[in-house]
């Protein structure tokens, strides 16, 4: 075969796989969600942050099968670093719709996370998706308002808050985007300590600059040590953490 032949033909062959292999990560997802549904949502008629932990359980071994299942193993790094008995606020960088599986269900300890109110009206997932997750309309000042409070609530039940302080994913091929001011309010007006999480490769693996496009991966996600919020203004503290999950990222990318 000619040799500029070549990287044509391994890149439509790469394209052809990445789609195949969308339909299969979607049909197993689909597949593997409906035999968690109901477990998982039977958690809630046991009382938190009990019944939270069992929900994440769950969603932990759901989530453990399935990235196997499409290619996709995880590696955690750095679970040690939440401490028995302490509550936390998780920030991790956001590149791709895969965060969300090996964020939150990989988080020791029950947990929430906040989400955009879009999913919540997905048929059968909107459920599950509520039940995880603290859920806010971006354009509403009051659901802002409302979503604060119910994170401030949910800490105090024990769980932790997994928060995407970049907000939307990043597009920009930078490490991160600029953070907003939401994960760190909430650290300043609560006292709780910051868990930096690093998440790696879920760009490479479902980017979210191409449409219906994934590859088998290996992922990561590192948990870095907690950051103390006391003494400190919100814009510190986001500086603070933005620094060192950006220098670990770099590094570690």
């Amino acid at each position: 075969m000619n040799s500029a032949k070549q990287p044509r033909f391994l890149s439509l062959f790469l394209n052809v796989f990445a789609r195949i292999w969308a339909i299969w990560g979607l049909l197993s997802f689909a597949i593997s969600f409906l035999i968690v549904l109901i477990p998982s949502l039977l958690t809630a008629v046991i009382p938190d942050p009990k019944g939270m932990a069992y929900f994440i359980k769950i969603a932990r071994v759901w989530m453990k099968i399935w990235l196997n299942l499409v290619g996709c193993p995880v590696t955690i790094k750095g679970a040690d670093y939440f401490e028995k008995g302490k509550t936390y606020i998780v920030t991790c960088n956001h590149t791709s719709l895969l965060d969300a599986p090996i964020s939150s269900p990989f988080i020791p300890g029950p947990n929430q996370t906040i989400a955009k109110k879009e999913f919540a009206s997905v048929p059968l997932f909107g459920w599950y998706y509520k039940r995880g997750a603290v859920i806010v309309d971006r354009k509403s000042d009051a659901s802002r308002r409302k979503s604060f409070e119910l994170m401030k609530a949910a800490l105090d039940k024990g769980f932790h808050m997994c928060i995407y302080p970049e907000g939307t994913r990043n597009r920009t091929g930078t490490p991160l985007k600029k953070f907003y001011d939401g994960a760190f309010k909430l650290a300043i007006n609560t006292g709780y300590s910051i868990i930096p999480a690093v998440i790696l490769n879920t760009g490479k693996s479902l980017p979210s600059n191409r449409f219906f496009y994934m590859l088998p991966y290996k992922l990561s996600i590192h948990f870095l040590a907690p950051i103390e919020s006391v003494g400190k203004t919100a814009e510190e503290l986001k500086n603070e953490v933005y620094h060192i999950m950006y220098k670990h990222h770099e590094i570690n990318s």
